[in-house]
């Protein structure tokens, strides 16, 4: 299935019922679960000063402020546990050729690593002047790695923006919208936790959507991001594009979403870096809060999440819009 331009077909999800959020002060100890009362969930990753996982925290060792107003923390689990829909992006734009053999292996032992049958779901596009939907929604390793072995380059390399063969066939690298259609399209009406790996130089050419769009867009269908920066040193030590500039579009993307951001390097393998998304993925804590103030008023909410204990470093949202609620 291929998205062309910004055209927003329905795209077929498959939902499933994934970690409603669980009230801790509930008698005997037991979760009970609250469907008629508006909650906004915050997943929390907490590490320490070494950037070690954090996983013997409990509610109290919370600070959660909306728009600088304290909020009662109602709901809080530990997140080992609880099902997982995830979505992996990958540039195929003619800058990533090089690349797409060792994405492919790894994304597989990504998906073999994380996805329990039964309990997890995952989906698989591609993104270069199009993006493209290359696996839906399954469990099934053998449809994912099919979908992997999908992966290709559309445009020769030599097409590469801003076009340093001086031709006149240039390619596209359409990342905002591919991020934009993931969490508008893919992830609309899923529930309980949900994650997006994005693979790419960060380099974005003839989006139809903007950065601040595609983060919105994540905000609201409440995306964790993690950014996978993996840069082929041919195209980087001839300054086909800014290095940083892409850099700090996938940062961005991660820190206002809750999640972390990678490089690829020679000391650090495509392979590791999804064993720490992995990881930080089932080591995470659920927050849930209802706004003391209510709902009604719309916009962007900022939140604020800190703890009294020292030394530790809590990565989360940092905020939400009331009407996606």
């Amino acid at each position: 299935m291929r998205l062309p331009g910004f055209s927003l077909i329905a795209l077929v999800a498959l939902t499933h019922l994934a970690g409603q959020e669980s009230d801790v002060g509930a008698p005997g100890g037991e979760a009970t679960f609250t469907l008629d009362v508006k909650v906004v969930n915050v997943v929390a990753t907490v590490k320490d000063r070494n950037g070690r996982l954090v996983s013997d925290l409990d509610k109290d060792d919370f600070i959660l402020s909306e728009d600088g107003a304290r909020q009662d923390i109602r709901y809080f689990a530990h997140q080992t546990d609880l099902p997982l829909t995830i979505g992996l992006l990958v540039d195929t734009s003619g800058s990533q050729q090089a690349l797409i053999p060792e994405e492919r292996s790894a994304g597989l032992l990504f998906f073999r690593s994380v996805l329990r049958p039964k309990t997890d779901l995952a989906f698989l596009m591609s993104f270069d002047r199009n993006v493209e939907l290359l696996q839906d929604y399954t469990a099934s390793l053998g449809l994912l790695e099919r979908g992997l072995n999908g992966l290709e380059v559309e445009v020769p390399t030599g097409g590469f923006h801003p076009n340093p063969t001086g031709g006149k066939k240039q390619t596209s690298t359409a990342l905002y919208d591919a991020v934009f259609l993931a969490a508008d399209e893919m992830f609309r009406n899923q529930v309980g936790r949900k994650a997006v790996v994005v693979i790419s130089d960060g380099y974005d050419f003839g989006s139809k959507v903007s950065l601040k769009s595609a983060i919105e867009a994540a905000q609201r269908a409440d995306i964790v991001i993690y950014s996978v920066q993996y840069l082929d040193r041919y195209f980087a030590s001839r300054g086909y594009f800014n290095v940083g500039a892409g850099a700090g579009a996938l940062k961005k993307m991660s820190e206002q979403t809750g999640g972390s951001s990678f490089r690829v390097s020679r000391s650090r393998r495509l392979s590791g870096i999804f064993q720490q998304i992995q990881d930080e993925m089932r080591s995470q804590y659920s927050i849930g809060y209802s706004p003391k103030g209510g709902l009604d008023r719309s916009g962007f909410r900022k939140i604020t999440l800190k703890s009294p204990r020292k030394n530790v470093k809590i990565q989360a949202r940092d905020g939400y819009y009331a009407d996606a609620i």
